[in-house]
């Protein structure tokens, strides 16, 4: 049975997209300026051990939360019907 979306469901919808979409730019960013740190640090011929340390754990832990977000994100946003 199909029933026409309500306004509300709409929304939630958008919502939902956008609160994925905004932490995936969120995580992109910060892997960024990650990654613009230790090229500082390079080009200034400091020793990159700190932002190479910080960067082993920070980046993958970043990437994990972007995957869970998304994970859960897709499956509020797949049609259950079909379920």
């Amino acid at each position: 049975m199909d029933r026409p979306q309500l306004a509300s469901d709409r929304r939630v919808r958008m919502f939902q997209w956008a609160i994925a979409g905004g932490f995936t730019i969120f995580v992109g960013g910060i892997v960024t300026w990650i990654i613009h740190l230790i090229r500082t640090a390079w080009w200034l011929g400091d020793v990159p051990s700190a932002s190479i340390g910080i960067s082993i754990v920070a980046i993958p832990v970043f990437l994990v939360l972007l995957g869970v977000v998304l994970y859960v994100c897709w499956g509020l946003l797949i049609d259950r019907s079909e379920r």
